[in-house]
């Protein structure tokens, strides 16, 4: 649990999240029942305070959820069961975050470049062919989350089967 946990946040670092963010969520996802803020900041060895912020951060992706325990006031938290549903739930708030920003700016780079005469016709070449790669990227990244998580697996088995059709 102690090296899936450290990998978690160490692979999360690398994508950009905090460490403890990540590391919060490793723990949730192989904690057998919800858990007590206390209680995370406790297993971590992280501030009370990091916990609670981790937390707000996971439950603003729509990753964790409270969860009120019978006989216990405080809050409980647990992560979504389904892995495919958090893939879709990463892909949407990614794609929110990062690739629709990018998207953005890589249009009004190739309009303005289109428009002006300082750059040159490769510049204003390789800007399109960028907005062209970006539009499909986020077209599958939309047809992606309208899927359930039953059907987004179905099309990872159905796409390993195609790769090695084509080679």
């Amino acid at each position: 649990m102690e090296k899936f946990i450290l990998h978690w946040g160490e692979m999360g670092w690398r994508w950009g999240i905090n460490r403890s963010v990540a590391q919060v969520h490793a723990l949730l996802m192989l904690a057998p029942k919800p858990i007590p803020a206390d209680e995370i900041s406790e297993t971590l060895n992280v501030a009370r305070s990091n916990a609670s912020t981790s937390l707000r951060e996971l439950q603003g992706w729509g990753l964790i959820r409270v969860v009120h325990v019978f006989g216990d006031r405080r809050e409980h938290f647990e992560t979504l069961k389904d892995v495919w549903e958090m893939f879709l739930i990463i892909l949407r708030e990614r794609k929110k975050r990062e690739l629709d920003p990018t998207l953005a700016a890589l249009r009004e780079c190739t309009a303005t470049a289109a428009a002006g005469k300082a750059d040159t016709e490769h510049t204003t070449r390789r800007l399109k062919e960028l907005v062209d790669f970006m539009e499909l990227t986020t077209s599958w990244a939309d047809k992606a989350q309208a899927l359930s998580p039953v059907a987004a697996r179905k099309l990872f088995q159905i796409g390993d089967k195609v790769f090695r059709l084509v080679g």
